[in-house]
């Protein structure tokens, strides 16, 4: 990857979009991760203005400590760059309060953590209508487009997507090209929903490495039958998150009346 040109593509598909659309800039949610960091240094390089928001949710205070420092980074060295937190805590805790008890408490969970996501898109979208700016999505391809690991409506709600072009691997190369710190290129990969250390891996079985290997193998036609051993298994987890996850991937389904209706 030329990833010196690359990084130049987006930061200049970033600022044309937003000055198109006479947008004054941008704003975006730092988790402490790698595609946050990533995305939220690119669109500083387009010197409009830039928001981001922290919006810890019973969050590990490693996770809050990586995004705070990004941030103080990010401001050391552009000076559009702004910051808020929004403790959404107690929020979350209200509405947990509010929702009746269910039988599955793991449906609960689960249902939960994409709460969380949820919340934080409409905390983004506030802070985006007050200052006239674009929400900034942070999903790169393989989450976006291989397993659909992200919340609908949740992360998954934004405006544009900067990185999502991008496999992981790729993300890592841009984000030493453009100097994001290393304690946040080397953490584990986490979607922070879940208030504990769970990691992405954890959560999906896989690594990145791997399910960019599965995603090549399926563009590329093969079966189940052509792999053995750790390679079939990933080859299983990529198609079943793929197949489950279709649906936030393609256009809402619309139903479209027969004309002879009308």
């Amino acid at each position: 990857m030329q990833t010196e040109k690359v990084v130049a593509h987006i930061v200049n598909w970033l600022k044309d979009y937003a000055v198109n659309a006479n947008i004054k800039g941008f704003t975006i949610g730092i988790s402490g991760g790698i595609d946050s960091a990533v995305t939220s240094t690119l669109c500083a390089k387009t010197g409009l203005n830039l928001l981001c928001l922290e919006m810890p949710i019973h969050q590990a205070e490693s996770q809050v400590s990586r995004a705070s420092r990004h941030i103080a980074w990010l401001k050391t060295k552009f000076d559009t760059v702004q910051s808020q937190e929004v403790q959404l805590t107690p929020v979350f805790d209200t509405l947990v309060n509010q929702l009746p008890p269910v039988a599955n408490e793991e449906e609960r969970f689960m249902s939960l953590a994409n709460t969380r996501a949820r919340l934080r898109m409409t905390t983004l979208y506030y802070f985006a209508a007050l200052n006239g700016y674009l929400v900034a999505g942070t999903g790169n391809k393989v989450e976006d487009f291989g397993v659909g690991f992200f919340t609908k409506y949740g992360d998954g709600g934004v405006d544009l997507s900067p990185i999502a072009d991008l496999l992981k691997s790729q993300v890592y190369e841009i984000a030493e090209f453009l100097g994001i710190n290393q304690e946040i290129i080397k953490a584990a990969p986490t979607d922070g929903l879940w208030g504990d250390d769970r990691t992405d891996e954890d959560q999906i079985g896989a690594t990145y490495p791997e399910l960019e290997w599965a995603m090549q193998m399926k563009a590329s036609g093969k079966t189940m039958s052509d792999f053995e051993g750790r390679e079939k298994e990933v080859f299983r987890i990529y198609n079943s998150y793929n197949t489950a996850n279709r649906h936030k991937m393609i256009p809402i389904p619309v139903c479209e009346i027969p004309t002879t209706l009308f």
